[in-house]
């Protein structure tokens, strides 16, 4: 079982993004594969979080929040540096995403340096692929994991 924190970054030449902070909960399960290989495979549940710059109709800037809930499964190769306590994972995660979701009341609001309005962003692609990268770390039954994930598909 795994629970933590994400920081999702919606990166575009098109309106200004920030990351924000977001929570994942999942569950993994590794097996001895070959020598020091393992495999390990895990479905997660996700909300991403990021902000992007608007106008709002006072003509007041605003940052709006989106919210994506997603859910990702992976099965990716792991190499045991230390047996039980260090470990590096590669390999593909696909990811199933929701709607972007916004508060109501910024929903007319216009994204700054577009003609967009913040619900004209909503529907985003509903299967992403990201290669990611990962090192474990702690002992036998409680671990901790830095990962990098890398989207190679076009969200928006």
């Amino acid at each position: 079982m795994s629970f933590g924190v994400n920081q999702f970054t919606l990166n575009t030449n098109n309106f200004q993004t920030k990351p924000e902070l977001g929570w994942n909960a999942g569950l993994s399960m590794r097996g001895n594969f070959y020598n020091n290989w393992d495999m390990v495979y895990n479905i997660q549940f996700s909300e991403n979080n990021f902000s992007v710059a608007t106008n709002a109709f006072t003509l007041a800037k605003e940052d709006v929040n989106y919210k994506l809930a997603s859910a990702q499964v992976s099965l990716q190769v792991s190499y045991k540096l230390v047996e039980n306590h260090l470990s590096i994972e590669f390999g593909p995660i696909v990811q199933v995403n929701g709607k972007l979701n916004i508060d109501n009341t910024d929903e007319n609001n216009v994204i700054s340096g577009t003609t967009l309005l913040v619900k004209d962003i909503r529907e985003i692609s509903n299967f992403n692929c990201y290669p990611t990268v990962r090192i474990t770390f702690g002992v036998r039954h409680f671990r901790a994991n830095v990962s990098y994930q890398y989207g190679v598909n076009n969200m928006l």
